[in-house]
């Protein structure tokens, strides 16, 4: 993604047919009019049922083009079912946008006038609709993977763009298509990546067997197939070696690498679980996190932060392409770190760290109730509601009632040297970490739902203004506790998907973390 950031820039002029844009009298309302305000009474078998939002976006659209026909020609029509056949590529079914039945309009000579209006009106139906779910997704992401925004970053109103691109684009259907289509690298990547796999051959399938973990210098009967899975055609030693050589344990590390996996190099039963995913299972994760693109794209600002859950890194957005990143740990499945967007207001230097409810109530009790001491041994005091500090020794630990644990600034600090601070509901945020032996780890869900940095200060300086650098160094230095508020708010998403594409334009996959990948499945695979 480093190496590739593109974005098509167009000067779009309106060259919509005249017959499109032919003025009509006032007076009277065309056929399209009077038939779109009588849906779906009008059509009833062609139209039945339409949503409020469809029914408004038909409605602008004619309005702007004066309530006139608009798919009057066979290369029209055949253009605009070109175009259904290429969304195959974007993860979408063509089938969903009726192209048998827009096609049987190149065949419908003898029609009658209302059946011409209807089969008009059920074209452009599923012409704004397809470039709809192009730009925003074919699922509505609060109804199944909803993502909490602050007031200061709502979701964004594309509507009278989508009409724009859909009037404009009748004079150029595939320009059309591609403007609805997002431009971020993060989706354009991965949809070539997703087009490119499904459009190749598939050999047949066969999953490794269950074994013994397999080590660098062993001999196994599996290895003959292992080697065709990862060196089918790239020159390697005999198929029927059974030695576990170097140029395989090799091409098991790239696998392991391209699948968010340690890259030991030994096949173990997750890399086993890994290989054993069919080509068909993988053609499904990339098309459900081409639909996750879409919904992140769209809230993905120009200058901002994106924090990858499920690939536990953090990406720093310039002018929308990647400038800098980090590697991150986030929430374990049972304490996730919550999809959002909000923005980043302050930073707090030397952090002092308040433990959680959650947190006290499930980790730090049952110790403190095996040995008092641990509290002195992690620096950590015992204060009431207003912060006021209270003897342990006259705590009820069995049943400690308005109390809260807080521990000081300094290096033994979960919070590290600085906490990232932004608006949401779930008390998380961005932080350092003395844990820093953890970033090292493939999988690095470990944290209890807020965000710990690995390179932290390097992230501050990219908040900050230049102006404002020295004067937060030097608040560093004191050790002291400080809030600082930036200059310059940045947007932060917070967002999960589990696959995408690497640098070189192949599939990188990711564990799902979470087990979000199946619900998002069925929900795309049964959607009307």
């Amino acid at each position: 993604m480093f190496k590739k950031c593109a974005f098509r820039l167009a000067v779009w002029v309106c060259l919509v047919p005249a017959s499109v844009l032919a003025e009509t009298p006032q007076a009277l309302p065309t056929p399209i009019e009077t038939a779109l305000k009588t849906l779906p009474q009008s059509c009833p078998s062609m139209l039945p049922g339409l949503e409020p939002d469809a029914l408004q976006r038909l409605s602008s659209f004619y309005d702007t083009l004066q309530y006139q026909t608009v798919w009057n020609t066979y290369g029209m029509l055949d253009g605009l079912l070109q175009q259904f056949a290429h969304l195959a590529d974007d993860g979408l079914d063509p089938a969903h946008y009726q192209p048998e039945r827009i096609r049987e309009q190149l065949y419908q000579a003898s029609a009658t006038p209302l059946h011409r209006e209807c089969s008009d009106i059920l074209t452009s139906h599923n012409y704004l609709e397809a470039l709809h779910h192009l730009a925003r997704g074919r699922l509505r992401q609060a109804d199944v993977e909803p993502i909490w925004r602050s007031p200061e970053a709502p979701e964004r109103d594309d509507a009278q763009l989508l009409l724009q691109i859909a009037v404009q684009g009748l004079a150029d259907l595939p320009a059309a298509f591609d403007r609805a289509r997002p431009a971020h690298a993060l989706y354009r990547d991965l949809r070539a990546a997703y087009a490119e796999l499904r459009q190749a051959a598939k050999p047949a399938w066969h999953p490794l067997p269950a074994g013994p973990t397999l080590r660098a210098g062993m001999s196994d009967p599996r290895v003959p197939l292992l080697r065709e899975l990862l060196l089918a055609g790239a020159g390697s030693t005999p198929v029927m070696d059974l030695r576990y050589d170097d140029e395989l344990i090799e091409a098991v590390k790239g696998f392991q690498l391209q699948h968010g996996l340690e890259d030991d190099g030994v096949v173990g039963a997750g890399t086993l679980g890994a290989l054993n995913v069919s080509t068909a299972n993988r053609l499904d994760q990339l098309r459900i996190n081409l639909e996750r693109l879409r919904w992140i794209t769209r809230d993905l600002e120009p200058q901002s932060l994106l924090v990858d859950i499920a690939g536990a890194r953090l990406i720093y957005f310039r002018d929308s392409c990647p400038f800098w990143q980090t590697r991150t740990q986030v929430g374990r499945a049972e304490r996730q770190t919550p999809p959002l967007k909000s923005r980043i207001t302050r930073l707090t230097l030397n952090p002092t760290w308040t433990v959680p409810p959650t947190i006290l109530q499930q980790d730090k009790l049952p110790l403190i109730r095996q040995d008092l001491n641990y509290l002195a041994r992690h620096q950590m005091r015992v204060i009431d509601a207003q912060g006021n500090s209270l003897d342990p020794h006259q705590v009820d630990w069995d049943n400690p009632r308005g109390i809260m644990l807080r521990q000081d600034a300094g290096p033994a600090n979960p919070l590290g040297q600085i906490a990232i601070r932004f608006a949401n509901p779930f008390s998380v945020y961005l932080h350092d970490t003395p844990s820093k032996p953890l970033f090292n780890r493939a999988a690095r869900a470990l944290s209890s739902g807020c965000v710990r940095v690995e390179a932290a200060l390097q992230l501050a300086d990219l908040l900050l203004a230049e102006s404002e650098r020295e004067t937060v160094a030097t608040l560093l230095q004191t050790g002291k506790t400080h809030e600082y508020r930036l200059a310059r708010p940045t947007p932060i998403l917070i967002a999960y998907w589990t696959a995408d594409a690497d640098d070189n334009g192949q599939p990188r996959y990711r564990p799902d973390i979470y087990k979000r990948d199946a619900a998002l499945l069925r929900a795309l695979n049964t959607a009307r």
